[in-house]
C-alpha cells in the first residue's frame, strides 16, 4: 500500500504544501492500493480494494475496488486474452 505523494521533478518548490492524503476514522485500505494527493480525502467508514490506484477524493461510507480486469498474454506480435489461455498454459489470479 502506498499512501504518499505524486512526485515531481520540482519537488522542492512544494515545500510547505500538503502533498499527502487526509484518511479519515476507520477506514480500511487493502495491499497494493495507491492513495496520492494532497487534496486527497479518504472518507470516514471507506474501503479501499487492493490495486486501486485513488488520486481524488472518496466520499464516507464507500467501497472502492477494481472490476473486470483483463489480463492480456503478449508473446511477440501475438496476443491472446485470459479466457484464451489454458489453465495449464498459465497460472493467474485476480482479486
Amino acid at each position: 500500500m502506498t499512501i504518499g505523494a505524486l512526485s515531481t521533478r520540482g519537488g522542492q518548490k512544494l515545500s510547505g504544501v500538503k502533498r499527502h492524503p487526509t484518511i479519515e476514522d476507520n477506514v480500511t485500505i487493502y495491499a497494493g492500493a495507491s492513495v496520492l494527493c494532497g487534496d486527497t480525502v479518504i472518507g470516514k467508514n471507506a474501503v479501499i480494494g487492493g490495486n486501486a490506484f485513488i488520486t481524488a477524493s472518496i466520499p464516507a461510507d464507500t467501497r472502492v475496488r477494481i472490476k473486470n480486469q483483463e489480463l492480456d498474454y503478449k508473446a511477440g506480435k501475438s496476443s491472446r486474452k485470459a479466457e484464451e489461455v489454458q489453465q495449464s498454459d498459465a497460472w493467474y489470479y485476480i482479486i
